[in-house]
């Protein structure tokens, strides 16, 4: 019953939308013929090589129209966003129960495991629309926008992605990416789902084993105080893995769509470092207190493990394989 409401929800706010962009394109355009009449006077004046009280006067009035009128427009935009916020919301909360459904649900074959290839596109579509934050004048950004960290009294929704710090199975840690189920203030601990084996793998672990991730892209032509500097010390989503390595910002950002260009740790090079690779800001996060032990060599052939990539084949221009085998993966550093 909630799916269904969820659905006649989600079908509302679609037409809500579709009448905010009309709204927007109706308000560009009657602010059009302002825009016009404002250069034709800049022309003007430059013609005649002077500047009247005439012109003085006709300019103020355009520009303070212009300005009105651009904040119509804006505030159209941002009743759109919120529209597209909620929406997302309702599809996760949906996503969520149809999950928990599943899960709960003994009548129905158990689920095949998602294909790497599937689960790889899925994150990549996730970082590409994660929204980016817009404030008002004046605004600063939030928590869990760019670098800004989570307050201290933050607590992850289910369904939120997260970095976890978890114990693999030789015994080595490292931090992977996972989506919380529920989180228990009697005990402070969370329980996760590991993103990368389908909710087979499940953890409880204490709040200083989580670090949220962004839930807002920093932009940096306004923000750029909310992203990471260059040279500075992060854990990053290895490209095509589900595990966080420790990096180097190389590059940050310079316009809201790019990604951070950052240095992955890497002994086998003479500087510590691989070459720059990219990762979006949603899978970026500090570094501080996140230390963990470096994997010593545990080859296995009792299955795949694909979250670990072969650090210098890589590096060196050779593709990585969709399913490495866990010998090739446990001898990478951390």
């Amino acid at each position: 019953m909630a799916l269904v409401s969820a659905d006649s929800r989600i079908a509302e706010l679609l037409t809500e939308l579709h009448q905010l962009i009309k709204q927007t394109q109706e308000e560009r355009s009657r602010s059009e013929h302002n825009l016009v009449n404002i250069q034709k006077t800049h022309e003007r004046m430059q013609t005649e090589n002077k500047i009247s009280p005439y012109y003085r006067t006709k300019l103020r009035g355009l520009y303070t129209t212009a300005k009105a009128d651009a904040e119509a427009e804006c505030n159209i935009l941002r009743k759109a966003l919120d529209k597209i916020a909620e929406i997302k919301s309702l599809l996760e909360e949906r996503r969520i129960a149809a999950k928990i459904a599943g899960l709960y649900n003994d009548s129905e074959p158990p689920r095949k495991t998602m294909r790497r290839g599937v689960l790889m596109t899925l994150l990549q579509q996730s970082a590409m629309t994660l929204p980016l934050w817009i404030g008002k004048p004046g605004d600063k950004p939030p928590p869990l926008c760019g670098a800004i960290p989570a307050s201290g009294d933050y607590v992850a929704k289910p369904g939120d992605k997260v970095a976890a710090r978890v114990k693999a199975v030789d015994g080595d840690e490292q931090w992977i990416l996972a989506e919380v189920v529920s989180y228990s203030h009697a005990t402070n601990k969370y329980e996760v789902d590991d993103i990368d084996e389908e909710g087979k793998e499940r953890h409880t672990l204490s709040r200083r084993r989580i670090i949220p991730l962004p839930q807002w892209k920093a932009n940096p032509e306004t923000d750029p105080e909310a992203l990471f500097q260059k040279e500075q010390l992060v854990l990053a989503l290895y490209p095509q893995t589900t595990c966080f390595y420790r990096a180097l910002i190389h590059t940050p950002p310079q316009r809201p769509q790019d990604d951070y260009s950052v240095l992955f740790e890497d002994t086998s090079y003479a500087d510590g470092y691989s070459p720059p690779l990219n990762v979006a800001q949603s899978a970026t996060i500090p570094r501080s207190g996140t230390r963990c032990a470096r994997s010593s060599p545990a080859p296995s052939s009792t299955g795949l493990l694909r979250r670990r990539p072969p650090f210098p084949a890589l590096h060196r221009g050779v593709s990585l394989s969709p399913t490495p085998s866990r010998d090739e993966a446990d001898r990478l550093p951390p």
